[in-house]
């Protein structure tokens, strides 16, 4: 199959070549906000999320003969080799699209770049599950606000902030080009003062492309030219200020060539155009005085005209005695004399009556009709003048339209490299190393949302080191620990690090990853009629089939929707694979202690644990990551802090004794699968319940009732009660 998709108010035409495996990705990446599929194609699993944006259109619209008619006619060519080497069914894509614009737009064709081809595999390749659980655009309650975009979007015009989500929704599989774009970002950082005065620039600068869009289409106006005119003119200022910076970057010093060569263009509009110009040309006044000569002489005549108004409202006053005579204007009337109903009898024969209202009489004359005519033909001499010289200056700036596109696209990435250089310096992130290798280590790695949350609280880092010899870590420890945070985090690092942005570690040497799998969390799916762990089963089955040994995998909790026995079974088979089969870079995080006996069978398989520590019965986490296994899971402790019931937890606490000295399950899964014996958890009395899920023995073992005064023991025995309740 393939796929095409543009965006209306920019021009950019984009096309590739998908399979079923890779079309949910790309429209994830994509996110249309329509999207145009053959009858025959309607019904495919990938389309599933995107129903109420679909426009079914017979199949007849994408033959491929036909779309390639097309593409020759808008853009006036023989042959669409010029454009690239387009597959037949990416041309019927491209055609399919290109009328369905020219059905749509009924005044005028958009200007439309010629489409670009696309390789799915030239980015990083993030799948819809993976997009939503790591939260990039948006989070998992449809907010801007706490996605990743929302905090490293630094950028100061709009067309840079929708570059930047486009770098962050494909980032790079070249390291040749990630690196330059990491060049750009350096050059800024380390030439501070450069990217300050470049982003005071730029935040001047209007949104050039999406005016363009506007009067191409006939829907611009003169305030869409003083866009241009200023875009042009912050375009020019941050040219002058990269060519006075030596030791620029080569990325920089290409995209400082794009901003030169509108200096005429700017010229005429500036002087052309008034600098409160309104919305609608139709409103007319946009024009500056001296621009035209002739409008200058009809605006002349109609404000001299207006001038006459008023001296013959003063004349009619004196000829009447009425010194409350007002000559007024509607659009029904056109111009009156009004006066109130006193005052009737004072009108002479030249006084000739139009409207009587309650309180008011309306008149007028002969010599107000004249007026009023001569008035109306300057007045509308002029605007039909000022909109032919708007059609002249649209008609420069659509001459000009390749080179303002370019211009306007140069803006948004300096705007983009600026803003990444910007996040840099106030986030004190670090340049990753990014290049071929399957390497994946970082020193000091932080979670940037999570880190920017904590308003000046200090984020502990952790290190990350997935080389060959251990590139599968199964991680382990109590809930609210960290393990999701310290999953994300490694995910969100190699997806910045390949967008080319510095990324929060104090270090970080990332291999490329090709594709990114992360299934962290869980919910139903129950408009499809799945439970949470069919969604987590579905999941986890497309990893396994798509994912390559240079893929990064996270994975959390895997098995956990399902009996004890069905979901240690799976996670362990899961492991397995992941390691023999795929040999890809993973972090595997669970519950299943008994998994971490499975180092003896397979080499590249590391344990790690979220460190805690045991504080006289109440549970701290350090948000650290060690080597080693956790030796239990914490539940309880967990649950008291959610506030569970005392009753309930003292329960929880003495099966949980039962269990540990029954010894169910085994340690080492090697040896075999553990024999779990489900028998009958009498209940018995609070004496045999573990000392660290009672707090209350841990208080008795602390006393010296020795060294206490009566008071001091009244006081123990009223805190003992409390504590037992």
């Amino acid at each position: 199959m393939a796929l095409a998709w543009l965006e209306l108010s920019t021009g950019e035409f984009y096309v590739c070549s998908v399979t079923a495996a890779t079309l949910t990705a790309e429209l994830a990446r994509i996110a249309p906000r329509e999207l145009l599929v053959a009858d025959t194609l309607a019904q495919l699993p990938a389309l599933e999320d995107f129903k109420p944006r679909l426009t079914v259109q017979p199949e007849s619209v994408f033959d491929a003969r036909r779309a390639e008619r097309l593409l020759k006619e808008a853009y006036a060519v023989t042959s669409l080799e010029a454009f690239g080497a387009f597959a037949p069914v990416e041309i019927s894509a491209c055609g399919a699209l290109l009328d369905y614009v020219r059905l749509t737009q009924k005044t005028a064709m958009p200007r439309l770049d010629p489409p670009k081809r696309q390789l799915v595999a030239e980015h990083l390749q993030i799948d819809a599950a993976t997009a939503r659980n790591l939260e990039l655009m948006q989070t998992l309650s449809g907010e801007r606000r706490g996605s990743l975009f929302s905090v490293i979007d630094e950028t100061v015009t709009s067309a840079g902030a929708r570059l930047l989500a486009s770098w962050l929704s494909a980032p790079l599989t070249d390291a040749r080009r990630i690196n330059g774009r990491l060049d750009n970002v350096s050059c800024l950082v380390e030439a501070s003062d450069l990217h300050q005065h470049i982003r005071a620039h730029l935040s001047e600068c209007a949104d050039i492309e999406r005016a363009l869009s506007r009067l191409m289409l006939g829907r611009g106006g003169p305030r869409d030219l003083l866009a241009i005119m200023a875009g042009l003119q912050s375009a020019h200022l941050v040219r002058v200020r990269l060519e006075k910076q030596e030791n620029l970057s080569e990325g920089l010093r290409r995209l400082r060539g794009r901003l030169a060569g509108h200096e005429t263009l700017i010229s005429t509009l500036k002087s052309a155009l008034k600098s409160d110009a309104g919305i609608f040309a139709r409103d007319g006044n946009f024009i500056l005085e001296g621009y035209s000569a002739a409008l200058d002489e009809f605006r002349a005549l109609r404000d001299e005209s207006k001038r006459l108004i008023a001296a013959l409202q003063q004349q009619y006053c004196e000829k009447t005695g009425i010194v409350s005579l007002k000559i007024r204007f509607n659009n029904v009337l056109g111009y009156y004399v009004e006066i109130t109903q006193t005052h009737q009898g004072r009108m002479t024969a030249e006084f000739i009556h139009r409207q009587t209202l309650a309180n008011n009489l309306r008149y007028t004359t002969t010599e107000l009709a004249g007026l009023e005519r001569r008035i109306g033909e300057a007045a509308d001499k002029a605007l039909k003048l000022e909109l032919e010289l708007f059609a002249e200056l649209v008609g420069q700036v659509a001459a000009a339209q390749v080179r303002i596109v370019d211009t306007a696209r140069a803006m948004a990435a300096v705007d983009a490299f600026a803003a990444l250089a910007e996040l840099a310096i106030k986030q004190r992130y670090a340049r990753p190393t990014v290049d071929d290798s399957l390497a994946f280590a970082i020193e000091g790695g932080r979670h940037p949302v999570v880190e920017a949350s904590l308003k000046g609280e200090k984020f502990i880092g952790n290190d990350c080191n997935l080389e060959t010899s251990q590139r599968l870590w199964l991680l382990t420890g109590p809930n609210m620990a960290g393990k999701s945070t310290f999953l994300r985090q490694n995910a969100l690092i190699a997806i910045m690090a390949q967008m080319g942005s510095f990324v929060p570690a104090s270090r970080a040497h990332i291999g490329m990853v090709d594709k990114l799998f992360s299934r962290v969390g869980a919910a139903d799916d129950l408009a499809r009629g799945r439970s949470t762990f069919m969604v987590e089963m579905v999941e986890t089955a497309t990893i396994l089939h798509q994912a390559t040994e240079r893929s990064l995998v996270i994975l959390d909790e895997i098995g956990r929707g399902t009996a004890t026995f069905d979901g240690l079974s799976i996670a362990w088979a899961v492991i397995e694979h992941l390691h023999n089969a795929i040999k890809c870079r993973a972090l595997f995080a669970t519950h299943y202690h008994e998994l971490t006996g499975l180092t003896e069978n397979l080499e590249a398989l590391s344990c790690h644990t979220m460190k805690v520590k045991d504080w006289k019965g109440e549970l701290v986490f350090l948000h650290e990551v060690g080597a080693g296994a956790a030796d239990r899971s914490y539940g309880i402790h967990v649950a008291k802090l959610a506030g569970l019931p005392s009753a309930v937890l003292r329960r929880a606490a003495d099966i949980l004794h039962q269990l540990e000295e029954q010894q169910i399950g085994a340690k080492h899964l090697p040896a075999g699968l553990p024999l779990f014996s489900y028998t009958a958890l009498e209940e018995k009395k609070p004496a045999t319940y573990q000392a660290e899920a009672l707090p209350v023995l841990e208080e008795i073992k602390a006393l010296s009732p020795d060294r206490m005064t009566p008071r001091e023991a009244l006081d123990i025995i009223y805190k003992l009660k409390k504590l037992a309740e």
